[in-house]
């Protein structure tokens, strides 16, 4: 909502400093924003002397403004501009700053002794004047009163903290708004520090070995009383434990919702501040040299690793079900892999991600093709109806990209996970923020939480999800030898315990069977009667008209080209059924080649073996497009080889659907992605009568 008093500000900015360089004009609309904020930054810095003006209020603003106005009040010798600056900082923060006319009176005075109240600086800086502290925090976008969503407990913890730690060196202001922040969960870091005896030389608001130190020989318990206990109840707060109170003394009540936090993250429920329940409260890996039982890698887990996780006490291995077009890093369950790790007694947790590492791969349409893909592979390994799939958020995405790209994205794919009907459910895996906001729409039912990444503004001052299922904490080695592994150790809930009992490849009813031979009559009547009805016949171009379509000289007649899927029936069965995929997709590719005289290129067939090479789907060398060997040798294998130039024109619809953005073909695919897939609306209808004879024998008709 405009506010008039803002307006004025941001007139008195443009008038006055609108001619400076490095101040840009801002946007005269009555709203507060970040622009209208960092120019009254860079004028107070130009009123200072400062030459090099910037949005931060570093430590050179600090120190030069204290040197010069270490305090500002009626009787200060600031200029009026510093005092219109000022008087323009407060209206942004909802205060009356008077007429904005350079006048240090009643009215400012009166709010900058409400604002301090409100931050609980009115202990250490009574009065009405401003010290540089304040000042800064007047210029940043924090909020000093109560807001929406904010909690009066972690209020009354905020303002305590204000009051208790202004005076060091590198403490400053803190929104007293009652929500948690990055900023907020600095603080406490640094109020743990300074309650350790760290010098402001030292302290630096990160949970290092110091910190550590510092909280392991300070435990809280029951009967504990002072200042630890209040840092103690405050970040118990910060992490939205449901009736905590901001309170100096441990009393049972306290205790109770101690062993609740406990119990939610995994740990020993003692009651008590131990290290590990402070190292849970203060950083989002927490304590990494706690137990796990469940883990994630990206290298295969062989028998001897098996035996090397399982004798650690790991019982659950996440494992991702696909590798990465266009990358050589080869992270897929390999062949055998699943029944290796059955067989030791760890079950897995399979993970699904092609790239989620940035806000542009986040579409509705990327989640739905995403939701097939991660289908068609979950099958291809084994996995069974009802195992949960963890789509990866694999970086620090903010509110508003949450907003447009994740959400939609998931939103799409758990419409194709619930339409496919056979029970397989949606997980994510990413920052605590995001997976809270995701499963909080009801689009994931667990969330598998990259809490290693401890600088994600998603981690830093976010509890831990209610529908937490796996907790990644550290990297770590595991084993020797043949047993050696690179892991990422995660706590385990208990919400997921994996699967191990996998269906066997091959082994799902809808998969393709043999051709009949005692329908080859009838179904190439049908074929023929479809081709003719295109304007091709029995052999030949036939009489050019409009709706005809193109034969080359020399093409194969319709008999021909449909008895080469009777010869390499085989052939077509065993592929399609290794890459379960359809038949009769791969069966209208070839003979619509040999009937039109349509030839797959080289260099297309290299680009199509290459891409299934990089994908695990094919096993061989990498070849180059533009080694006229390469080509010469591959043309050769498409003329002379008819079982090879099969196999390749499986891999072209595989490798078209993925440069078309298509799902990677699979058991389910709809008429539509049929249709883009095989370019046009001939090749869909042969398609759909081979279709029609080929979906009978699945079916044991």
């Amino acid at each position: 909502m405009a506010d008039e008093m803002v307006l004025r500000a941001q007139r008195f900015i443009n008038s006055t400093y609108g001619d400076v360089p490095g101040i840009t004009k801002v946007d005269e609309t009555g709203v507060v924003t970040r622009p209208t904020l960092n120019a009254l930054i860079r004028a107070l810095q130009y009123e200072l002397g400062i030459t090099a003006l910037a949005d931060n209020f570093g430590p050179t603003t600090l120190r030069t403004l204290t040197e010069k106005w270490p305090s500002i009040d009626a009787g200060s010798t600031a200029p009026a501009n510093v005092i219109r600056i000022l008087q323009s900082a407060l209206y942004c923060k909802g205060y009356d700053g008077g007429d904005i006319d350079g006048m240090y009176g009643a009215r400012v005075a009166a709010a900058v002794r409400e604002i301090k109240a409100d931050a609980g600086l009115d202990g250490p800086f009574p009065g009405d004047a401003v010290v540089p502290k304040l000042f800064k925090a007047l210029l940043t976008m924090d909020a000093y009163t109560l807001r929406d969503g904010g909690d009066d407990t972690v209020r009354a913890a905020q303002r305590w903290m204000n009051a208790t730690y202004i005076g060091r060196a590198n403490f400053f202001v803190i929104a007293c708004d009652g929500r948690y922040s990055r900023d907020v969960q600095r603080a406490l870091l640094f109020a743990v520090q300074y309650e350790t005896g760290m010098t402001d030389a030292v302290a630096n608001g990160v949970f290092g070995p110091g910190t550590q130190a510092g909280v392991r020989n300070n435990p809280v318990g029951v009967g504990s009383t002072g200042t630890w206990v209040r840092l103690f109840s405050a970040a118990m707060a910060f992490n939205r434990r449901r009736g905590v109170a901001f309170t100096d003394t441990f009393d049972a009540r306290l205790a109770v919702r101690v062993c609740a936090f406990q119990e939610f993250v995994r740990l020993p429920v003692t009651g008590e501040g131990d290290f590990a329940t402070w190292a849970s409260l203060l950083v989002s890996t927490g304590d990494t040299t706690r137990p796990g039982t469940a883990a994630d890698c990206s290298t295969e887990v062989t028998a001897a690793r098996a035996k090397e996780l399982a004798a650690a006490g790991y019982e659950v291995v996440g494992r991702y079900l696909s590798n990465v077009a266009g990358t050589s890093l080869d992270k897929m369950i390999k062949p055998g892999e699943l029944r290796v790790m059955a067989d030791n007694g760890l079950a897995c947790f399979p993970i699904y991600q092609t790239n989620g590492a940035a806000a542009s791969y986040f579409t509705a349409a990327q989640g739905a093709s995403d939701a097939a893909d991660a289908l068609h592979w979950a099958r291809y390994h084994g996995f069974r109806p009802g195992t949960r799939i963890y789509f990866a958020v694999d970086y620090d995405a903010v509110d508003s990209e949450v907003d447009s790209g994740v959400l939609p994205y998931f939103r799409a794919l758990k419409a194709a996970i619930d339409a496919d009907g056979a029970g397989y459910r949606t997980g994510i895996y990413g920052p605590r923020a995001v997976c809270s906001r995701v499963g909080g729409e009801g689009l994931t039912s667990a969330s598998f939480v990259s809490d290693m990444s401890t600088a994600y503004t998603g981690n830093v001052a976010s509890p831990l999800p209610e529908d937490w299922a796996f907790d990644q904490i550290v990297t770590l080695s595991v084993g020797s030898g043949d047993g050696a592994i690179e892991i990422d150790k995660n706590i385990a809930s208990g919400r997921d315990r994996g699967q191990i009992s996998y269906d066997p490849p091959g082994s799902a009813t809808d998969l393709d069977v043999r051709f009949d031979l005692s329908r080859r009559a009838v179904a190439l009547a049908d074929v023929r009667a479809y081709l003719q009805s295109w304007g091709i016949p029995e052999e030949g171009a036939g009489d050019p008209t409009p709706t005809s379509t193109k034969v080359a000289p020399g093409a194969a007649g319709t008999t021909e080209a449909f008895d080469t899927l009777i010869a390499y029936d085989a052939v077509l069965t065993d592929l399609a059924r290794t890459l379960r995929m359809r038949k009769a997709l791969i069966a209208a590719s070839v003979l619509w080649a040999a009937r039109t005289g349509t030839t797959l290129s080289p260099k297309a067939a290299v680009a199509a073996r290459n891409h299934c090479v990089r994908q695990r789907i094919l096993r061989g060398p990498i070849l180059d497009a533009n080694d006229p060997a390469d080509l010469r040798a591959m043309g050769r294998k498409l003329r002379d080889d008819t079982t090879f130039r099969v196999n390749t024109v499986a891999y072209a619809l595989i490798t078209s659907a993925h440069d078309l953005g298509l799902p990677r073909p699979g058991l389910a695919d709809t008429d539509h992605s049929t249709l883009r897939l095989l370019d046009g609306p001939v090749q869909l209808g042969l398609y759909q009568v081979l279709e029609k004879y080929y979906a009978p024998l699945r079916a044991g008709r």
